[in-house]
């Protein structure tokens, strides 16, 4: 189960981050992030009034708090550093993050066997070597790689504390909501700020109004897929070692540049298929170790 959920994650954070790119490159990153947002509270706050889940309150929800308080900071870098780079390098280095809840779970005392240790390291070559080409050859800006960086390991830290957010799925319910309600008071404090500063929360051509209600579909889809992955992530971290479901779900990377390759014709280069194959093979090793 474990395997299932993590690589569940990987699908979803992958399309999500795939499509959350797209929309930087026609709206400010902080109005996706909001928009996208706020759409999924709408949603989870249906299922938790349908399930009850406000009976979950607990000491727990300060860690969807610091998750909340944590994840648009990280979200924004990201968008923007999708928005500036090629999505193959961008999505690859915001892998690096899984070494935040791979140290806690390890600090924790959940050191994988031997085959597991060995499908890490090799996971992890392969979402490195995914990105790789344009490291070597057209130069990717140092303001994209900060921003990546930035991102990734405050991603690292969502995935953390979300896994100790909540102990049941009702609890995941309210959980995920409380993260996604500090998500829109934080994203809407940063884009208030932004547009006193003179930056528009929609673009002046082209009809910012009517491009947003059109884009609300893709935004929902974005929204949808990531606090959905967040759901998953969480179980597969309690169902098995948290090392696994990390690295497991770490692979996005490898959706998002299949995404970039099918639909927007990015080339992957040899070195590119050579560390998806090696994240497939990490894979294999994970879920048989």
């Amino acid at each position: 189960m474990t395997a299932l959920f993590a690589l569940a994650t990987c699908l979803m954070w992958g399309l999500s981050d795939f499509g959350g790119g797209l929309l930087t490159r026609r709206f400010p990153a902080l109005t996706v992030v909001v928009i996208s947002q706020s759409i999924t509270v709408a949603v989870l706050g249906a299922v938790v009034l349908a399930t009850g889940a406000f009976g979950e309150a607990g000491p727990r929800l300060w860690y969807a708090i610091g998750a909340g308080l944590v994840g648009p900071t990280a979200m924004l870098a990201f968008y923007r550093a999708l928005a500036l780079g090629p999505m193959g390098v961008v999505s690859s280095l915001g892998a690096l993050g899984v070494v935040v809840p791979v140290s806690v779970a390890l600090l924790l005392g959940e050191p994988p066997g031997i085959l597991q240790f060995a499908g890490i390291a090799v996971a992890i070559a392969g979402v490195g070597l995914a990105g790789g080409p344009e490291l070597c050859g057209a130069p990717v800006q140092r303001q994209t790689v900060l921003f990546t960086l930035f991102a990734a390991f405050g991603f690292g830290a969502v995935m953390a504390l979300i896994s100790e957010a909540s102990t049941t799925v009702t609890g995941l319910f309210l959980a995920l909501f409380v993260q996604r309600v500090t998500n829109i008071v934080v994203g809407g404090v940063a884009l208030w700020l932004s547009a006193r500063r003179g930056h528009p929360a929609l673009p002046a051509e082209g009809g910012g109004p009517r491009m947003l209600v059109a884009a609300l579909p893709a935004l929902a889809f974005v929204g949808l897929s990531d606090v959905a992955a967040n759901g998953t992530y969480a179980l597969a971290a309690q169902h098995g070692p948290a090392t696994i479901a990390a690295v497991l779900a770490s692979l996005y990377p490898v959706v998002t540049a299949l995404a970039a390759r099918g639909l927007l014709k990015e080339r992957l280069r040899a070195v590119q298929a050579a560390g998806a194959g090696l994240a497939l093979v990490g894979t294999l090793l994970l879920a048989t170790g």
